[in-house]
């Protein structure tokens, strides 16, 4: 019996390739990629365990097992790890809290907007930054606030107007400037990007959950909070266990841009580290070390995120 329900699932299942072969064909760029770009170099996580020479190449190199682990928790690199890592889990808390909301609201602001010409526009608007290089944006974020003795760009200048900081003030001279300033471009750079996914979960709620609610005599605000809310629900969890996944991971283009020697003890994180250490230093062995310890930290965040998640609602990524 087992013999032929295993036969009838493999006829099936030879039916539906042969019925969608085509699709199966446009697949094969896409693992192709994966196998080339995120597979294959899962081989270099060796270089972690050993005393990587590049001479010798990653596999006749010396094997020293977690010596290079233990250089960064406990070791000369002590000290320069941990505030990295520190600095790493701030930003990502920093932006998360004020960064997540950001792109939701702006999707709820899209979706209110009558004039399709009009909100075409303005979404685009707000989705140009995300396709702008690093090496702009950041031009840009100097310009508006000077990096020189003191920081009188045209932003600069209105937040001493404002009061907002001291008149004079070395904005990127100043440690305590440096996370809220990242932040903040972050904010801009990429919040109408990502409302794409958040507009589209709005636009695939039902009209008629909107209409019942005006017959009950609902204003706007229980509309966003009854029917748009909940119907976002499933994808506010998904887009937020992702972000936490992703926590650790910063790049490091923009703050190699940004930071400097003054500002290191809240701008250097994990990326910039194994960058200094692994190709500046010429360290890969203790770079990828950190880069590995960084992907494992990821790795948990997302599943102790998803296990949360399917405790409490019936929506989780797997």
């Amino acid at each position: 019996m087992n013999n032929k329900l295993s036969d009838y699932k493999l006829i099936n299942y030879v039916r539906t390739v042969k019925k969608d072969w085509r699709l199966y064909l446009l697949l094969i760029p896409v693992i192709a990629w994966y196998l080339l770009w995120m597979y294959k170099p899962m081989a270099g996580l060796l270089i972690s365990f050993k005393n990587y020479q590049p001479n010798l190449g990653v596999w006749r190199s010396d094997w020293v097992g977690f010596t290079n682990f233990k250089s960064l928790i406990y070791g000369p690199y002590l000290t320069q790890f941990w505030r990295a890592f520190r600095s790493t889990f701030l930003v990502s808390l920093y932006g998360l809290i004020f960064g997540f909301p950001v792109p939701i609201i702006l999707a709820l602001f899209f979706s209110e907007i009558n004039n399709v010409v009009y909100r075409n526009i303005t979404q685009t608007f707000t989705y140009l930054p995300h396709f702008l290089s690093e090496v702009t944006i950041t031009g840009l974020v100097l310009t508006l606030l000077y990096n020189g003795e003191v920081s009188t760009g045209s932003i600069a200048n209105i937040l001493y107007k404002l009061n907002l900081i001291p008149t004079g003030t070395k904005l990127f001279q100043d440690a305590a400037y440096f996370r809220p300033l990242y932040i903040i471009t972050g904010i801009w750079k990429e919040s109408g990007y990502n409302s794409i996914v958040y507009f589209a979960s709005i636009m695939g709620i039902s009209p008629v959950l909107y209409e019942a609610l005006k017959v009950a005599g609902g204003n706007k605000l229980q509309e966003i909070r009854y029917v748009t809310l909940p119907g976002m629900a499933p994808t506010l969890i998904i887009m937020i266990i992702l972000r936490i996944g992703r926590m650790l991971s910063i790049g490091y283009e923009r703050i190699i841009l940004l930071y400097n020697e003054n500002t290191y003890d809240t701008a250097d994180v994990l990326s910039s580290f194994v960058f200094r250490i692994g190709l500046e230093q010429g360290n890969s062995a203790l770079g990828a070390s950190a880069g590995m310890f960084n992907a494992l930290i990821g790795f948990a965040l997302v599943m102790g995120a998803n296990v949360i998640s399917r405790q409490v609602s019936e929506t989780s990524l797997w």
